[in-house]
């Protein structure tokens, strides 16, 4: 199993560690280290995201940070297709009836 990031994934991740370093540089690594933590223990447990309305799509919490990472688990890999913050709104999000 190997993990691949989508385009808007990576955007995301970069638009959250930016916004957070202009505040905390450090705040930014701890956040962006327990990301990938939360990323990596895909690897072992795929399935240990919530399932979303989208059958395909699943949802993973990076407590104690309010981040969401959405996922897809294929054959070969685990594609990371979104890391959203959990306060917006939920039918833009991978997954939801409402998403694009």
């Amino acid at each position: 199993m190997k993990l691949r990031y989508t385009l808007p994934a990576l955007a995301d991740l970069d638009s959250i560690l930016t916004y957070v370093a202009e505040a905390s540089p450090r705040g930014a690594a701890r956040v962006q280290q327990r990301i990938q933590h939360v990323i990596d223990l895909l690897l072992t447990h795929p399935e240990i995201g919530l399932r979303t309305d989208d059958p395909d799509i699943r949802r993973l919490t990076t407590t104690p940070y309010p981040f969401l990472v959405f996922y897809e688990i294929g054959n070969e890999e685990i594609i990371i297709h979104a890391i959203r913050h959990g306060a917006r709104d939920p039918g833009g999000m991978p997954g939801s009836h409402g998403s694009i």
